[in-house]
């Protein structure tokens, strides 16, 4: 299907649709984003490295009845 035998107003409703998909990136480049991604990042580690550092639970061990 060629742009021609597309409707102007399909092809400006395509273009908005783009458009808008395209926005969500945009948005991450606006300045202090990296800032923002960076503190994202560190609170997963901050994260990551408190769950490997807390002491584990001791488990019990279960009974077998006779």
């Amino acid at each position: 299907m060629d742009q021609d035998d597309i409707d102007a107003r399909e092809l400006d409703r395509i273009r908005r649709r783009d458009r808008d998909a395209a926005g969500e990136d945009r948005e991450l480049l606006k300045p202090g984003m990296g800032k923002v991604f960076k503190q994202i990042l560190d609170r997963q580690a901050r994260v990551a490295r408190e769950d490997r550092e807390a002491p584990r639970p001791k488990t019990r061990e279960l009974r077998r009845r006779p």
